[in-house]
């Protein structure tokens, strides 16, 4: 499947749990797209109401750091009118951790997931919150400091 692809069958959400039903059903939190795979992080608005992801119970923009600024994002719309986000995508090969909670949330929904070994499960709110204290720390590649300094140089 191609990212486009994947990034247009959001549209198709009239609601945040038909959202996160959606991402399961392509694949998320781990999908291959074009070849690679990818962590799939999504957040945004639902009609005011605010969707997002967690990593390790960590929001998801926290828990990533400068790997964000790596990774590809792309804005997506839903069914509703003022609705969507951003569908970002990180390289599963630049994630050092072998193990690792995600849970896409909302306010009345959310999904969660347990990843280990390149294999993702589905899991209880109740095994998330209490497999978060026994999970290492969530590391993924980020820019090196060479890179950083092009970025500064780029960016003034």
């Amino acid at each position: 499947m191609k990212i486009e692809g994947f990034v247009a069958s959001l549209r198709n959400a009239g609601t945040i749990e038909e959202l996160f039903d959606i991402l399961q059903a392509k694949g998320a939190p781990l999908i291959e797209l074009d070849g690679e795979r990818f962590l799939v992080v999504v957040e945004g608005d639902f009609e005011g109401d605010k969707f997002f992801t967690e990593i390790n119970g960590e929001k998801a923009n926290s828990a990533l750091g400068d790997a964000m600024l790596n990774s590809s994002s792309f804005p997506f719309k839903c069914r509703k009118p003022y609705t969507g986000g951003n569908a970002i995508f990180v390289k599963f090969d630049d994630i050092e951790s072998g193990e690792f909670l995600t849970a896409y949330r909302g306010d009345k929904a959310g999904k969660f997931f347990h990843v280990k070994e390149g294999i993702a499960e589905e899991i209880t709110e109740e095994e998330y919150r209490d497999l978060i204290k026994k999970m290492p720390e969530f590391r993924v590649k980020a820019f090196s400091d060479e890179q950083m300094d092009m970025m500064g140089a780029f960016f003034g």
